[in-house]
């Protein structure tokens, strides 16, 4: 018997109708029939990773002192809504004579199955199905190229790499960070995650940026000059030593700008110093990846990625595109001849645009889309041979349809030519540019041209790879359509100018799409310069299919909010708290990146699993250090001019209000550096906070104060009670919250802390 572990249900069953005994399918509990071959599926993770409690029952309570937690050999459990199908997937190995891996061709669709086969031990010969699309022709194509499973073992190993780091960051700073707020008296839980974190850092930095931004207010020179062929507009070129540019080139002295153009008209005359004339080409815009997909949608319709990819998902199952979670933009050569099939189907798939495109195709272009070379598990999502009728569809599922399809006639499109022209004029020891576009063949750009809207922010640029957006508030010479013949050494006249006040745009918050963009071009928001080149290779952070359920995640938890008909995402309280608690290894994307980039390498069989977890382990020792668990040396300089004192009879005293001339003499902020620690009142009782509010968000508790208290600082009761740990401290009595306990006086070196029970601790009581 041949064993198929297919993904989903759906999956096996396509399989299923496509197997060479062709004969009649019995459908089981669980399992299709097919001849000697049967198929099964797994449902998504019917294994997953144990938690602490379930390696040691002390780590079930969360206590700084056990951190990190890292099991010497990983247990998986079987998920309870799962175990069912589990127990029939584990028969039906026990009895199988081979296997074949049907797991989505992605990384986590071979750890899916591959997880399974370790778990239940199995020693059977394992092989590997690549399935990038469900229509009959993809599926017999892939079962006739069955691949050894052992070939995917990096990859496997892989996933298992960010599944294990995933858990090691999530179950150990989780429970740090959220541990070290308790301390200073915020009662959270920060929910800390490997791609999470700084994903939720971009939109609190945009954020900030927006609320320090202060436009900046100037001037560009336009100057009209007169060519005996026609009239022509330039832009003035400041060198870098005219005086009353800012430090980003821009012209901020409106008096400069006028005492130009008074000189210019008084000698009108100037020279064509140069004319510069080049051909240049755009290739055809790429086929669509997931990402792009999203990103495009979201530009198109304001279609969140979890849309677009449930969408998108739907149109695989019906057969009508393929594998939806792909991270690649290119299609095997040995696809092209399904263009025929597939072009004459959008000729009549009831959509106006996509049939008229396709009739006018060129079925004879072979984009640079075709390259095998390019090709990872999977290709770009594209229409199948299935014939689609798009009124059928759901709307969101016809616009994801017809963006696919609408990449896809691009490619049969010829490139888009044009011929670019550049005007440099000197006048008065000035020079003063102008550019100009003729377009000489539009090319695949025909089927991307849009309507000018009235709002120049609804007017998005769809014809780049990337999906980009223009960039839009930075200066740059304007293209004109057309320019009147000159050449070099021709007299100009000056003959009019405008000078326009223009102000600085503040940066665009991000929304779910761009967001998601983000992610995907993480190496423009590494702090570390050095990392850009080498992280412009990797593929962000996160995976084609869980970047959508990320941010998706962070706005469910309500650590940002998403407002307007754009979506426009804003942090909340708690996603502020979250990345104000954190360090920037955890909040900038670097580390994150990187690991990416070694989990590509471990994919290609460049890197081991056992080095990137032991450096995963070294990572989160470092950040648990940092956070100075029972040790608070250097903390007691906090506050200068504030007396600390525990009493047995009054508990805590007060702590002393500064006027303004004390605070002038207290610390900075230890996060931000600008502002005071000052005394505050919040739902938690009294707090020290930097009064840079809210740019910066530092709290200090009082408890926190108190526990940092030099030796000298504390009233001991009485000598009675010697601290049994550190055998150097005494027991004193502090209240906090109503509630009284007993802490050990040595606070610098040691923790200790017990219950009070009739006055006495109850380490002392009989």
């Amino acid at each position: 018997m041949r064993l198929f572990i297919a993904e989903k249900p759906s999956m096996a069953r396509e399989i299923s109708k496509c197997l060479p005994e062709n004969k009649n399918i019995q459908k089981r509990n669980g399992y299709f029939i097919q001849g000697d071959d049967v198929v099964t599926w797994v449902v998504g993770h019917v294994l997953h990773q144990a938690e602490p409690g379930d390696y040691n029952e002390q780590y079930v309570r969360w206590r700084h002192q056990d951190l990190p937690i890292v099991p010497t050999e990983w247990k998986l459990l079987v998920t309870d809504s799962s175990r069912q199908q589990f127990e029939i997937v584990k028969d039906l190995i026990s009895k199988a004579d081979s296997i074949v891996n049907a797991g989505d061709p992605d990384r986590e669709g071979q750890l899916l199955v591959d997880e399974v086969l370790h778990f239940v031990g199995n020693t059977k010969p394992v092989q590997r199905i690549l399935l990038n699309a469900l229509d009959e022709k993809s599926i017999r194509s892939a079962l006739n190229d069955l691949r050894d499973n052992k070939d995917f073992y990096n990859l496997y190993q892989s996933a298992l790499a960010r599944a294990r780091a995933d858990w090691l960051i999530g179950m150990n700073l989780s429970r740090a960070y959220t541990l070290s707020e308790r301390y200073k008296g915020h009662k959270v839980t920060l929910p800390i995650g490997r791609v999470k974190t700084p994903t939720l850092a971009l939109v609190v930095r945009r954020e900030r940026e927006l609320d320090s931004f202060k436009p900046v207010d100037y001037f560009t020179v336009k100057i009209q000059y007169e060519h005996p062929n026609g009239l022509f507009w330039t832009t003035w070129q400041p060198t870098d030593e005219q005086k009353g540019l800012d430090h980003d080139g821009r012209l901020i002295n409106k008096n400069i700008a006028d005492e130009l153009v008074h000189k210019l008209s008084i000698s009108p005359k100037g020279i064509i110093q140069s004319v510069t004339k080049s051909k240049k080409k755009d290739p055809q815009r790429l086929p669509l990846s997931l990402s792009s997909l999203q990103v495009l949608a979201g530009k198109a319709f304001s279609y969140d990625p979890q849309t677009v990819l449930e969408a998108a998902q739907k149109l695989y199952e019906r057969k009508l595109t393929t594998y939806p979670r792909s991270d690649c933009e290119y299609i095997p050569p040995n696809q092209y001849e399904d263009r025929v099939v597939i072009l004459q189907n959008l000729s009549r798939c009831n959509d106006e645009k996509l049939q008229l495109w396709s009739q006018g195709a060129n079925q004879s272009i072979k984009s640079r889309a075709w390259n095998e070379k390019k090709i990872t598990a999977h290709h770009a999502i594209i229409p199948t041979t299935v014939y689609c009728d798009v009124s059928t569809l759901s709307k969101t599922e016809r616009n994801i349809y017809f963006l696919i399809s609408q990449a896809y006639i691009a490619q049969f499109y010829g490139e888009h030519l044009y011929e670019q022209t550049k005007i440099v004029v000197v006048q008065q020891e000035e020079r003063f540019v102008a550019n100009g576009r003729v377009v000489i063949d539009e090319g695949w750009k025909f089927l991307y041209k849009r309507q000018k809207t009235t709002n120049p922010e609804d007017d998005v640029d769809l014809t780049d790879d990337t999906g980009a957006e223009s960039i839009k508030g930075k200066e740059a010479i304007e293209e004109t359509n057309h320019l009147p013949v000159v050449k070099k050494n021709d007299g100009v006249l000056y003959k009019d100018s405008s000078i326009e006040a223009k102000q600085t745009k503040p940066p665009s918050r991000f929304t779910p799409s761009t967001l998601l963009q983000a992610m995907k071009e993480i190496h423009k928001f590494v702090k570390n310069e050095d990392l850009k080149k080498q992280l412009k290779a990797v593929s962000g952070i996160g995976t084609e299919a869980t970047r959508a359920n990320i941010i998706d995640e962070l706005i469910s938890r309500g650590f940002m909010k998403t407002s307007g008909k754009k979506q426009v995402l804003s942090p909340t309280d708690t996603g502020y708290l979250l990345v104000d608690a954190l360090p920037e290894e955890l909040l900038y994307p670097d580390e994150t990146a990187v690991w990416e980039e070694r989990l590509s390498l471990m994919s290609e069989g460049e890197d081991t699993l056992d080095a990137f977890l032991s450096d995963q382990v070294k990572f989160l020792q470092l950040l648990i250090d940092k956070l100075q668990f029972g040790n608070t040396e250097g903390r007691n300089k906090m506050m200068p001019n504030v007396v600390r004192t525990i009493t047995s009879q009054q508990g805590r005293s007060p702590i002393k209000r500064l006027s303004e001339s004390e605070l002038s003499e207290l610390k900075p902020c230890p996060k931000c550096g600008k502002g005071k620690l000052v005394e505050k009142s919040g739902k938690f009782g009294t707090f020290y906070g930097c009064n840079n509010f809210p740019k910066c968000r530092y709290t200090e508790s009082l408890e926190e104060i108190n526990a940092s208290a030099p030796m000298a600082d504390l009233q001991v009761e009485c000598k009675d009670y010697k601290c049994p740990r550190c055998k150097t401290g005494y027991f004193v009595k502090q209240e906090a919250h109503g509630r009284v306990s007993w802490v050990c006086s040595n606070r610098s070196h040691c923790r200790t802390q017990c219950a009070d029970i009739d006055g006495v601790p109850s380490l002392y009581k009989k």
